[in-house]
């Protein structure tokens, strides 16, 4: 009951001043609106770049060679850059020794060799193309919606065949649009310094990627056009073998312990190679280390923003310190009447948590639609987690305890007489 009359207390005093009461909480509006607004925006960048990772395939794997850091010399940057010599690549032996052992835990794996820009020309019609040798595992990896046709296969692969895959788009820029023309149709790629004849198997549907920024217009846009990888090294002269390939893990599979497992099996191969071995990385940790340093990022910039509150918390001690002595004489008579130092110390304490209380919700409305408008400036959009509003809410009766308190015990201790009789 008491602390009902307390409270009626302090929203009959904050009516009664309500311009002096807004300009206390301004402190606490700002603070609030600030942590919550960065976190909002973190939260929106956050989801939407591991949701656009996420989409290259969370539960792929990057198998590649790497430098063996004991022949690393950090002062020489020619000892850093060596590339691998033909006997240091991984073969086709090694990928099906090492399916053999984990094929249970693996959907496919991606081998690719990039041959380089081009232009398909056909009189005055041309597309541009980034021509990619692949084998039929990197279409399941990398998620090609097939529109028409097939994929390319092991035997197109094994028989080195100038077959291609090419895009809706180009279709669209040769064929007018007309699928069943293409197909079958032979094509001709003008590389930098080659050309090359390719026949039409199968056409995907173009996706813009969203780390991918292109200037160009729908016509003169450049889209890959697949070739079997064995194709791309006879096109390109390149060795056999791999410097990097891709592996994606079953259904059920912890991608991060397969890397780890993959890895270690291959580096049996690299026991006696003084200047390489394999290391793997997988789509999943990384989406973790970039939330990580997100959620960590947010969290710093939110600190800093929290200092405001500091700031505003100052203005609730300062106007409650006036507020005591504003209401000497009610505390003296109140004292008089029988009211104890516990009832006087509640009644301001009270009174200091309501004004940040009502300063945290107008600050967390304020702050929730500042977050909202930034995150969807930045192709965002989001809306503050139940975890930062209530930690707002937590924070705002935090200040309101901790600042009200000595005004509020300044208040109890009073002298009743010394109370009446001030002026």
């Amino acid at each position: 009951m008491r602390l009902m009359e307390n409270l009626r207390i302090a929203l009959e005093g904050l009516r009664a001043n309500k311009m002096r009461a807004l300009l206390t909480m301004l402190g606490i509006i700002i603070g609030i609106a600030a942590v919550i607004g960065i976190l909002t925006v973190g939260d929106g960048l956050s989801n939407t770049i591991t949701s656009q990772m996420s989409s290259f395939g969370a539960s792929t794997i990057s198998i590649s060679l790497q430098q063996k850091t004991n022949q690393l010399d950090m002062s020489d940057l020619s000892a850093m850059m060596v590339q691998p010599e033909d006997d240091d690549l991984i073969t086709d032996d090694m990928v099906e020794e090492m399916l053999s052992r984990y094929g249970a835990d693996i959907e496919a794996v991606g081998l690719t060799e990039s041959v380089g820009s081009g232009q398909v020309r056909d009189g005055r019609l041309y597309a541009n193309v980034s021509v990619s040798g692949v084998n039929d595992g990197a279409f399941t990896i990398n998620d090609v919606d097939l529109q028409a046709g097939r994929f390319l296969q092991q035997q197109d692969c094994d028989g080195e065949r100038n077959v291609c895959i090419v895009s809706d788009r180009l279709v669209q820029n040769l064929f007018a649009g007309d699928t069943q023309a293409a197909l079958g149709s032979e094509i001709s790629v003008q590389l930098s310094s080659d050309r090359v004849r390719l026949r039409i198997v199968g056409i995907y549907t173009y996706k813009a990627s969203a780390f991918t920024i292109s200037t160009a217009s729908d016509k003169d846009l450049s889209t890959a056009l697949y070739i079997p990888v064995t194709t791309a090294k006879r096109l390109t002269g390149a060795a056999d073998g791999y410097s990097y390939f891709t592996v994606m893990a079953a259904a059920g599979t912890d991608s991060t312990a397969l890397g780890t497992q993959i890895s270690n099996f291959l580096n049996r191969y690299y026991r006696n190679n003084d200047d390489f071995r394999v290391s793997s990385m997988s789509m999943e940790s990384v989406i973790e280390s970039v939330d990580s340093m997100m959620s960590k990022l947010s969290i710093a910039i939110s600190v800093i923003a929290a200092i405001s509150l500091l700031v505003g918390g100052i203005g609730v001690m300062n106007i409650m310190l006036v507020s005591v002595t504003e209401r000497t004489r009610e505390i003296g008579t109140r004292k008089a009447l029988g009211a104890t130092n516990g009832d006087i110390r509640e009644q301001f304490v009270v009174e200091s948590i309501i004004i940040c209380l009502v300063g945290g919700i107008i600050g967390i409305l304020l702050g929730a639609l500042l977050g909202y408008v930034g995150s969807s400036l930045l192709d965002a959009p989001s809306l503050p987690s139940l975890g930062s509003i209530a930690l707002a809410v937590g924070f705002s009766l935090a200040v309101g305890v901790f600042f009200g308190y000595y005004p509020a015990n300044k208040a109890a201790k009073l002298d009743p007489i010394e109370a009446l009789r001030y002026e």
